[in-house]
């Protein structure tokens, strides 16, 4: 009876060495799919993983910016290290890095930490000088007391009345100007002092220089049942027709109430 050889299994090639064409093939056809080819760049990392630079030949996906992480590369070399490494074969980890070869995490941890500690070995900055606290605020003004308010049943005294303030140029200045008389305006004048006393209406001119004032002045005198005056100051100086007995306006010239306005408003 011959002896039965077993067949020589071929062992798995170590190190990985078909990795590259295979991490070249997944990625081309991910980032064709994707809408953005690239160019790859291998390169072996000092702790043994792959590092691939992608070099896309136009626009970067959103998000993606040349030597900095972003979500697309890393779910990029995740999903890559998932579609490699399988049950029963080498592992070696594959880094994917947008434009430059990404380090490795140990390194980079090494390098954080080395450059904290030289942060921390430096000495600390200057403190800023201490600046000028603000200056208090003025003290509040004191209230002036109050008059005590008189007992009940007693009136309490009348306010000093203020000095009177010296009158300005009013009434008596254009009565006692001298100026020569304008019969055109005496008899509109007279006719308009008239008008008020009969109808019972108030009228004004404005915009009338002091002499015509004082001309109006004159020549309403002697008409009965109107007071004539000058009111105002500067170019609000106006002569002001003011009957004894007012009449009120007839209802067809007044102007409509409120309460219509409110119902036509929706």
């Amino acid at each position: 009876m011959s002896d039965v050889q077993a067949p020589e299994t071929t062992p798995a090639p170590a190190g990985g060495a078909d990795l590259r064409p295979r991490v070249e093939k997944l990625l081309t056809d991910i980032l064709g799919l994707m809408g953005f080819p690239a160019r790859l760049d291998f390169k072996d990392a000092s702790d043994g993983s792959l590092a691939v630079a992608v070099h896309f030949q136009g626009e970067s996906p959103p998000g993606v910016e040349s030597g900095k992480r972003s979500q697309v590369v890393d779910s990029l070399q995740f999903l890559l290290n998932k579609m490699l490494h399988r049950p029963g074969t080498e592992r070696r980890f594959v880094l994917v890095g947008a434009g430059v070869h990404p380090e490795p995490r140990g390194e980079r941890l090494k390098r954080e930490q080395a450059a904290a500690q030289v942060a921390a070995a430096q000495p600390p900055a200057p403190a800023p000088a201490p600046q000028e606290a603000p200056a208090a605020p003025p003290p509040p003004r004191a209230k002036a007391p109050r008059e005590p308010k008189p007992p009940r049943g007693q009136q309490a005294p009348a306010p000093q009345a203020k000095a009177a303030a010296p009158a300005r140029g009013g009434e008596s200045d254009e009565r006692g100007l001298e100026v020569p008389e304008d019969a055109a305006l005496r008899e509109v004048a007279r006719k308009l002092a008239e008008k008020s006393a009969t109808l019972g209406r108030y009228y004004a001119l404005v915009t009338v220089k002091q002499d015509d004032r004082a001309r109006v002045m004159k020549a309403v005198e002697g008409v009965s049942g109107v007071r004539v005056s000058c009111e105002g100051e500067g170019r609000n100086r106006r002569v002001v027709f003011t009957p004894e007995k007012p009449a009120p306006l007839p209802k067809r010239s007044m102007l409509p109430d409120d309460d219509e306005d409110d119902d036509l408003e929706g």
